[in-house]
């Protein structure tokens, strides 16, 4: 940070103004730390952010992504991965103890922004106690969702070692489309008998897409 001017660094501009006061190339800035020999941090940053187009397409970047812009090595594209992880930990976090499911919005809503951006389909379940109240959420499955593949007796065993007495499946369809396909409705069909077998409920089949879900219960698939 030393190619900066003093009352120009970000760092300091952090301490002086507060971090809100900051743009996104200063934070970038001082998670980079420094530049290279010709080119200072400021610059750096500045041009990270274009060859990203912004923070959409930075917030999505791999790790080859970052490595490949000169300038940044594996040491300042991991600091950068680790920022953008710890702040989507961040916008993630939901104290489970408290969150009750009371409608598909809720369920809808706790799984949301983890889902909504994934690039590969996952299935996540949350597991319920007798008040409707999350116990646990766990990611069972990824990849295309598929009977054969997606058995019920995964998704079972972990509701009766947490003693569950209902479960929510939730899937992504990375295309942002969130109409369930004759997969899906297959899959939750399966869930259901099962669920009947063991004594423990599927509440709700959640479908994700981009800001927007299908419950498969309400549509009368359970």
């Amino acid at each position: 940070m030393r190619d900066v001017p003093k009352e120009e660094r970000p760092r300091e501009r952090l301490i002086k103004y507060g971090e809100s006061h900051l743009s996104n190339q200063e934070i970038l800035a001082i998670l980079l730390g420094s530049g290279t020999k010709k080119e200072s941090v400021m610059d750096l940053s500045n041009r990270v952010l274009m060859h990203f187009e912004g923070l959409k397409l930075l917030s999505e970047a791999t790790i080859e992504e970052l490595t490949a812009i000169k300038g940044i090595g594996n040491a300042k594209g991991i600091v950068i991965l680790a920022a953008l992880e710890l702040g989507r930990r961040i916008q993630q976090y939901k104290p489970e103890e408290s969150y009750f499911i009371r409608s598909p919005e809720d369920g809808a809503d706790y799984v949301m922004e983890e889902m909504r951006n994934l690039n590969q389909e996952h299935l996540v379940v949350l597991f319920l106690n007798t008040k409707n109240q999350i116990m646990h959420r766990q990611t069972i499955f990824i990849g295309s969702l598929n009977a054969s593949i997606v058995h019920p007796r995964e998704i079972f065993r972990e509701a009766v070692k947490r003693s569950a007495a209902s479960i929510i499946c939730a899937h992504n369809h990375p295309s942002g489309d969130a109409s369930p396909s004759q997969e899906d409705i297959h899959v939750t069909r399966r869930l259901v008998e099962a669920g009947k077998i063991m004594g423990i409920e599927l509440l709700d089949h959640l479908v994700i897409g981009n800001n927007s879900f299908t419950s498969l219960k309400e549509k009368g698939y359970l």
